[in-house]
């Protein structure tokens, strides 16, 4: 990936449309199936991923705002992230660069027995 003029230039991947099972809505369900490798019903509103403890941006780690969740790949430059971003216009899941400004950063890692 290259940067050019403070815009970020790279082929971004649509990875799928909604997986089966998903709600409409599919960014929380599709963040907890490629997280956990599974659906889990109480993560499908992305509002409640902010229950997990909030951390430093890191692979692996979840980004969540206002209604949207994505799953942090690979930093790129300054709050520039390559993210795994389930509904992320379309009606599709794409990996692509995302600026996290304004986003809180949770450790779904700690997730306990009552989610799972």
């Amino acid at each position: 990936m290259a940067l050019f003029a403070g815009d970020i230039q790279t082929n971004e991947r649509i990875v799928s449309g909604r997986p089966s099972g998903c709600p409409h809505a599919f960014c929380g369900c599709e963040a907890s199936l490629f997280r956990f490798g599974r659906v889990i019903p109480q993560l499908n509103l992305a509002s409640n991923w902010r229950r997990f403890p909030r951390t430093a941006p890191a692979t692996g780690m979840a980004a969540v705002r206002g209604g949207h969740v994505m799953i942090l790949q690979q930093h790129v430059a300054g709050d520039i992230w390559y993210v795994h971003d389930g509904n992320s216009g379309g009606h599709v899941t794409r990996e692509h660069p995302r600026s996290i400004a304004g986003y809180t950063i949770v450790d779904p890692s700690s997730a306990s027995n009552t989610l799972m």
